[in-house]
């Protein structure tokens, strides 16, 4: 057996190169100096005696067995990781530090209500949050850059524990006097084709919006654009179409000084599954109930 071993420090630096593609940035999330990085790297690269990276003025490109490493170096640090977890886990539970990843649907509209209590009734607990669409969520997950994500499910988690939060429920927004506006609730086929406002590809509410209304023509004909919740408000007040937006929205407000009017989606399916996930066999899983449990109170 070879008597020097890559660090995790090593590795840490090369699995962030490789997703920043740029020195500089990646030094920045490892929060160290782009020449401390770099000789990290280097070191690493004479310590195995192959080049992993090839570096030029503008290019930053990973040779293939620098991708293989990558890929090892991924796996390592994820069982690092889960090392710390179950040393952390034989204490007081939620205490010392927890990453959690939010989807954007999410986090502006339950977090305000549930962090004040959370600090108060844990004053231990550390918690480092993260907003990301639900595809990078998941790839922070599954390489150790998050311990948990709080999402919207359906969606594609791989495999991960689900503990249900709540069911959240999908309203149809439309301007005020609008002619398809009834007193209680809105079906998909009073939704016009082309008058449709989803948010861009990468957040799953577009993908839950689709599915609860089950027409595929108006999903062709549907405006994926935009990037907030609050941007889609802010153009259906300006009467360019209609919206799906989740109850958790509706009650925190985001309709307020607005002339915009939600209305219930009537169809087979029409709320999300709000749940907290984390990785199979996490030696943090009964901390991470516990955390839901939290969820759920607010």
């Amino acid at each position: 057996m070879s008597t020097y071993l890559p660090t995790i420090k090593q590795l840490q630096y090369l699995v962030a190169l490789h997703e920043h593609g740029h020195f500089g940035r990646a030094a920045d999330s490892c929060f160290v100096s782009q020449s401390t990085l770099s000789a990290g790297i280097r070191e690493l690269e004479s310590l195995l005696g192959v080049t992993l990276v090839e570096r030029s003025r503008r290019v930053v490109r990973f040779t293939p067995l620098g991708n293989q490493v990558v890929d090892k170096a991924h796996r390592l640090l994820r069982e690092a990781e889960e090392l710390s977890d179950l040393v952390q886990a034989s204490g007081k539970p939620l205490s010392g530090e927890l990453r959690m990843s939010v989807i954007p649907t999410i986090a502006p509209f339950l977090l305000p209500r549930i962090l004040p209590r959370l600090r108060k009734d844990r004053p231990n607990l550390k918690l480092f949050l993260r907003e990301e669409t639900s595809d990078h969520a998941m790839e922070s997950l599954h390489h150790g850059r998050a311990d948990c994500v709080l999402l919207a499910l359906p969606f594609a988690t791989g495999e991960v524990e689900v503990e249900h939060i709540s069911d959240d429920r999908l309203y149809v927004a439309m301007p005020k006097g609008d002619p398809r506006d009834p007193p209680e609730q809105v079906t998909p086929a009073m939704i016009g084709e082309g008058k449709l406002l989803l948010l861009e590809d990468g957040h799953c509410l577009k993908e839950h919006a689709l599915a609860a209304c089950n027409r595929p023509e108006l999903s062709a004909s549907a405006t994926m654009i935009g990037t907030s919740l609050h941007t889609l408000v802010q153009m259906v007040d300006n009467g360019l179409g209609v919206t799906m937006l989740p109850e958790m929205a509706i009650d925190a407000g985001i309709l307020h000084e607005t002339d915009v009017v939600a209305r219930p989606l009537k169809a087979k399916n029409p709320s999300r599954e709000i749940a907290l996930v984390w990785r199979k066999n996490s030696p943090r899983g009964d901390e991470f109930r516990l955390l839901a449990e939290e969820l759920r109170a607010g």
